[in-house]
C-alpha cells in the first residue's frame, strides 16, 4: 500500500480485465481521447468551390515567414518549420507554459498550458513520434463573411502519419472555437493529414500515463528483474502481485512501469490504474 501511494497509483479491489479499452500496449495516441463534434462549427465556413485557392498558411521558415494558398499547402516545407510565434512567462498568468523532454524525440518541446503538456506525454507515449511543431502554421480564411485568423497548437510527425492538433479544454470551447477547429479539419483533410481537437480525455488515461511516465526514461536492470516480469505478465496477474512475487518489489515497479510506458506490456486504461490493475503481454515473439 505504501510502495502504492509513492507511485501515484491506486491500490482498489481487484478488477478482471474487461476488454473494453483503450489497452495501453496497442492504442493509438488520439484513442486516449474523448471525441468531439464539430458538426455546429461548418454552418458559417466559406467551403464554395476553390476555398482552398482563398484561404491561406503562413508558417516560419529559418527565422522568416513564408505563405502560400492551402491548395499549395502539401507540396511545401511546412514540415521543416519552426513555431510562428514563441509564447513568455509572466508574473500572475493563468496557464502554465514550459519545456517539456520527449523522449521519442530527445529535445524539450515548448506547450503553453498544462493541457498542451498532457498532449505532449500521450503523443510521447503512444504516438510513434517522429518529430512536433508547436504553434506550427497560421491559417487565414473566411467565415460568416468576415476574414479571420487561428494557428493550431501541434503539429505532429508519427509513424503512421501527420497530425494537426488543437488543445482546448471541453468546457472553454466557444462557438468561434468550434469555427476554427472546423478549418483546421478541412485543410488537414486536403493536406492528407489527421486532426483532433484535444478537449477531454478518456477516464483514468491522464493518471495512468503520468505514472507510467515516471520511468520513461533509459533504465537499466542489474538485478534482472525484467525477463522475469515479462514471462510472469504472460499470465494476466495484477500489478502488485507481479512485482510482490520478486526479492526487491520497490525496484520491480519501477522496472514494470519502464515496460508499461515502453508498451512491452499492457493495462486497461478504462480502468483505474493500481496494483489490482491487471498487467497482461502482448501476444507475439518474447521481446
Amino acid at each position: 500500500m505504501e510502495d502504492g501511494r509513492r507511485s501515484g497509483m491506486r491500490a482498489d479491489v481487484a478488477t478482471a480485465p474487461t476488454g473494453e479499452g483503450p489497452w495501453s500496449h496497442d492504442c493509438g495516441w488520439a484513442d486516449l481521447l474523448a471525441p468531439v463534434s464539430l458538426v455546429d462549427g461548418l454552418g458559417k465556413l466559406d467551403l464554395s468551390e476553390g476555398w482552398a485557392a482563398r484561404w491561406t498558411a503562413t508558417w516560419s521558415s529559418s527565422g522568416d515567414p513564408v505563405s502560400c494558398v492551402v491548395r499549395d499547402l502539401p507540396q511545401t516545407s511546412v514540415l521543416d518549420g519552426g513555431p510562428t510565434r514563441w509564447f513568455s512567462w509572466r508574473r500572475s498568468q493563468r496557464h502554465r507554459p514550459g519545456l517539456h523532454f520527449l523522449v521519442s524525440t530527445g529535445r524539450h518541446h515548448g506547450a503553453e498550458s498544462l493541457e498542451e503538456a498532457r498532449v505532449l506525454l500521450a503523443l510521447d507515449f503512444a504516438g510513434g513520434l517522429v518529430d512536433v511543431i508547436a504553434q506550427p502554421v497560421k491559417f487565414r480564411f473566411d467565415v460568416g463573411g468576415k476574414r479571420r485568423e487561428h494557428t493550431p497548437d501541434f503539429l505532429a510527425v508519427t509513424r503512421a502519419g501527420i497530425w494537426l492538433i488543437d488543445v482546448r479544454p471541453k468546457a472553454l470551447i466557444k462557438e468561434s472555437d468550434l469555427e476554427a477547429f472546423a478549418v483546421a479539419a478541412e485543410i488537414a483533410v486536403a493536406c492528407g493529414w489527421h486532426y483532433v481537437v484535444a478537449a477531454q480525455w478518456r477516464d483514468n488515461v491522464v493518471a495512468a500515463v503520468d505514472a507510467f511516465s515516471s520511468q520513461r526514461r533509459a533504465l537499466s536492470d542489474p538485478l534482472g528483474l525484467r525477463p522475469g516480469l515479462l514471462e510472469a505478465a504472460r499470465e494476466g496477474r495484477t500489478f502488485g502481485e507481479l512485482t510482490d512475487a520478486t526479492s526487491f518489489p520497490a525496484v520491480a515497479r519501477a522496472q514494470l512501469l519502464h515496460l508499461l510506458w515502453h508498451r512491452q506490456v499492457g493495462i486497461d486504461l478504462s480502468m483505474p490504474f493500481g496494483n489490482q490493475s491487471f498487467v497482461v503481454r502482448p501476444t507475439g515473439p518474447a521481446s
